[in-house]
């Protein structure tokens, strides 16, 4: 029985086939044929399903976050007095946070602790739990939070039982965002009309965020993880430049390619998720990047955790501070390891240090803040990337060029055409490219064009899908 389960994990992956052409046509069929007053609750015993297909008795888990937080916002909202009620949302917020801690960061300080008491020869030593890292763990509890937060501030009154377990269970967000607020669907939660227009731009989006997985980065992933395991003494300059310019393609494809499906999925349902990527790679600085990378988090981050340590409206170096504490705890939200909190130090910095030159940065002609942005974005996805500490430093330390700048022979080891392919159509489709390329075609050819793109886009895809091994998206892990 393990076995058939393992194996039919992977319906959780929106790319899979499984999941493609079996899970969600019968979602759909069993949506469409039923009367509307059912859709809600075929949507959330679809989405139970999806998660225990791949997290099995973890669904508990899942289960227990809906019925906690719905019972906790429904306590706030009640006549009590108002510390009562903070001391009601602050319980409810622990209790979440605690989840998280155990399932995502326990092993995590438990290592820590052993590696401190270590340099005192110590004998004292803690074992790692056996413990596994339930998907979308970070998004839902994210969504719980800010569920209750938002009672609390009388944002919204409490859902429904029904609406808001479909709310935080709804299986095309479910595992990997974007993170969406209640206010943002709570109508649609309620009722909601599909038309025939709403779903075909579903399926565009759908088909478009695929595309973006199975044909772009996963085509660059075998590049990038390839590059990423070499040993410390084989890197070069032009290697590691390379392999942290196809990381930088492939995690931008490969999460922006989930968001629309996700986004998509949401469309032929009747819902309207936010969107999560506005083309990141186009900006001139860490700060606009923020503003168009990942953006349901950051205003997640905005919302509830910079604005209550004060935002902007404290002395400079508070403000400085408070970006500091938002992007650690955008690096820990990625994951227990060092290397992310590095990640997120490294952008609060650069963050902090465009605000303190920006009148310079004025004055800088776009093309270069352009290629500095490209530059420090390319070295945050490196660090990100590398597996701890030390091997940033030495990676960092050889595309730097301090150990020269050979390896154009190794580099050119790792393209093909495919791989080539994959780069320059991941160069062109990082910008607004397509919506430039529309201004100048006649709304009915362009429809023509765009029906028949779309086809042929979704062949291709089926194709990649078909002979591909199975490449899980990259921030199923976060």
């Amino acid at each position: 029985m393990g076995g058939f389960f393992d194996r039919i994990t992977i319906v959780m992956n929106f790319s899979s086939i499984n999941f493609l052409f079996l899970f969600l046509p019968l979602v759909l069929l069993f949506y469409f044929v039923l009367r509307p007053k059912y859709r809600n609750i075929i949507l959330i015993l679809s989405s139970f399903i999806f998660y225990f297909l791949g997290e099995k008795h973890y669904t508990v888990l899942l289960l227990f976050s809906c019925l906690f937080n719905y019972f906790i916002g429904n306590l706030i909202d009640k006549n009590f007095n108002d510390k009562t009620k903070k001391y009601i949302l602050i319980f409810g917020i622990f209790i979440n946070i605690l989840l998280l801690g155990i399932f995502k960061y326990l092993n995590f300080f438990i290592e820590q602790i052993n590696l401190f008491f270590s340099h005192f020869n110590s004998i004292f030593f803690i074992e790692p739990v056996n413990i596994h890292l339930p998907v979308g763990i970070s998004f839902f509890t994210f969504q719980a939070v800010s569920y209750l937060i938002d009672i609390y501030r009388k944002d919204i009154k409490p859902s429904k039982i029904l609406n808001f377990s479909l709310y935080l269970s709804m299986f095309a967000q479910l595992v990997a965002g974007p993170i969406v607020r209640y206010k943002q669907i709570q109508k649609d939660l309620d009722k909601r009309l599909i038309n025939k227009e709403q779903f075909y731009e579903g399926i565009k989006r759908f088909i478009s965020g695929l595309s973006k997985k199975v044909i772009i980065a996963d085509t660059l992933s075998y590049c990038a993880d390839n590059i990423f395991a070499l040993q410390v003494n084989e890197l070069t300059f032009c290697v590691c430049f390379f392999g942290a310019v196809c990381y930088s393609f492939q995690i931008f494809f490969d999460f922006s390619g989930y968001s629309d499906m996700a986004i998509g999925l949401g469309k032929m349902f009747g819902f309207n998720f936010p969107e999560n990527f506005n083309y990141p790679y186009i900006s001139k600085s860490i700060k606009e990047f923020w503003r168009r990378w990942h953006i349901s988090l950051s205003q997640w981050f905005r919302d509830y955790l910079y604005i209550p340590l004060g935002g902007n409206r404290c002395t400079t170096g508070r403000v400085y501070l408070n970006i500091m504490i938002v992007f650690i705890f955008t690096g820990l939200w990625h994951g227990a390891n060092w290397n992310f909190v590095i990640w997120g130090v490294f952008n609060g910095v650069l963050i902090i240090f465009e605000s303190v030159f920006k009148n310079i940065f004025k004055k800088i002609p776009s093309f270069f803040l352009h290629v500095y942005f490209l530059i420090a974005v390319a070295s945050g996805w490196a660090i990100f990337r590398c597996e701890n500490l030390h091997h940033s430093i030495s990676y960092l330390k050889t595309m730097y060029g301090f150990d020269g700048f050979a390896g154009y022979d190794e580099m050119l080891s790792y393209i093909n055409y495919e791989l080539f392919f994959a780069l320059i159509v991941a160069a062109i489709f990082s910008t607004p490219f397509i919506l430039s390329f529309q201004k100048f075609i006649p709304k009915k050819m362009y429809n023509l064009f765009e029906a028949g793109f779309y086809s042929i886009l979704l062949l291709v895809s089926a194709s990649y899908v078909a002979v591909n091994t199975y490449q899980p998206f990259i921030y199923f892990r976060f």
